[in-house]
């Protein structure tokens, strides 16, 4: 028999803030986190907007040696595993560090620090080359520095899996604790790749929205004048923690995690297939593991990435697994206020989703303002709502045709 699994404690470094209750406060006024990009000159770009963190300061965390030799993406995720362990009250000891895991998605690891490098490469030879620069890059680091700085002794992994891999790390986390390897996990997905080549890069693709003049609406999921994602940053971290042990402890818990799903289209290396069979199969396969009706669901935090083919074959797939209960539940996008974390975005998301469970409100779709007619379902558009809901799903869509939705509900005895 699976254990239970609760989340006790949530850490967010996002474009709406550094810190959860920031981050949170924004996000349910409707306060986006998008403007034009001030990392490097990208007038020469197509797409000139990003979703970048703004208020964040590696000073409050690490010494200033350390810094340099961390690549922003690690910075985020030290930041944000930190900020959850405070919240959930949680302390390793010598009795509990085995059984603490970590495991962390990330989509493309250190690209700004490649980028550096090459050019140190190409201008001054080889001899130049940090020592750092392999520690800097590779997309384990995360969980491996997490470890460290917890002295935590437990699984010990990280899911590469494109825009899916926060909610694969969730799931995984999950699964772990649910069959015993672990009581506890620090999960959750981390990102930062807003530089030329990665916007060089998407935009090559017409993956990334071009309204440069107005960067504020720019991130427009479900929308008819959707015209592709904006690239983002963070990282979004939760502890997971069966049961029994949050309930030894007197542990204040967010929502039960009761399900998880992955899926592969097996289709094509950046698109869904039209009817979005792959997700509808994820949504299924969670709701299964769940053991939960679809018409238990009452909220979905989708994919929602504001791009035309994605919104369309996400809103086919809802349809495809919820039938007539389609139209009563209520979905959001939220990277219509943070933009497209990529490879973050399912850990952020998931920790959205608990949060949304424990405060009975769910966060707006903003710049909702005329759905496209293939995008028919409730979006909650422009304003939260309370409304209470007791079981909620996040989906997570990745390119590679990789699927990832995991199943909360609230808490009860």
């Amino acid at each position: 028999m699976k254990r239970r699994v609760v989340v006790t404690g949530i850490g967010l470094v996002t474009p709406l803030g550094t810190g959860t209750d920031k981050t949170w406060d924004n996000l349910i006024h409707g306060r986006g986190g998008i403007g034009p990009i001030t990392r490097f000159d990208a007038s020469g770009h197509a797409s000139q907007i990003a979703a970048e963190v703004k208020d964040f300061s590696a000073a409050d965390w690490f010494e200033k040696k350390q810094v340099k030799n961390l690549d922003l993406f690690v910075q985020y995720a030290i930041a944000a595993a930190e900020l959850a362990w405070k919240d959930s009250g949680l302390s390793v000891t010598d009795e509990n560090r085995e059984r603490i895991g970590v495991i962390t998605g990330c989509g493309m690891g250190g690209l700004p620090t490649i980028e550096e490098y090459h050019q140190v490469l190409m201008e001054k030879g080889p001899r130049k080359i940090t020592p750092f620069f392999i520690p800097r890059v590779i997309p384990n680091m995360p969980s491996g520095h997490i470890s460290m700085r917890l002295g935590s002794k437990g699984p010990n992994l990280t899911q590469t899996t494109a825009c899916a891999a926060g909610t694969h790390a969730v799931g995984e986390a999950f699964r772990h604790i649910a069959y015993g390897d672990c009581d506890v996990a620090v999960t959750g997905g981390t990102e930062s790749v807003i530089c030329p080549l990665a916007v060089g890069g998407f935009s090559a693709m017409k993956a990334l929205s071009t309204r440069n003049d107005d960067p504020a609406t720019a991130s427009r999921p479900f929308d008819v004048d959707r015209d592709g994602f904006v690239i983002s940053e963070g990282s979004g971290m939760l502890i997971l923690e069966e049961l029994e042990t949050a309930r030894k402890r007197g542990a204040r818990i967010y929502a039960e995690i009761i399900g998880y799903g992955q899926t592969s289209d097996a289709y094509h290396i950046a698109a869904p297939p039209e009817d979005g069979e792959g997700g509808a199969r994820c949504m299924a396969m969670a709701l299964r593991d769940a053991r939960v009706a679809a018409e238990s669901v009452d909220y979905i935090n989708a994919h929602g990435t504001s791009t035309p083919l994605n919104d369309r074959c996400e809103t086919l797939a809802i349809k495809t697994v919820f039938q007539e209960h389609a139209s009563k539940l209520a979905i959001s996008s939220t990277k219509s206020m943070t933009g497209h974390m990529l490879g973050a975005a399912g850990g952020i998301e998931s920790a959205f989703t608990a949060l949304t469970l424990h405060t009975g409100i769910i966060p707006p779709t903003i710049n909702l303002h005329n759905p496209a007619p293939e995008c028919d379902l409730d979006y909650v558009p422009l304003t939260a709502r309370e409304a209470n809901p007791e079981v909620a799903i996040s989906n997570s869509f990745g390119f590679g045709g990789t699927n990832g939705v995991v199943v909360m509900k609230k808490f009860s005895e």
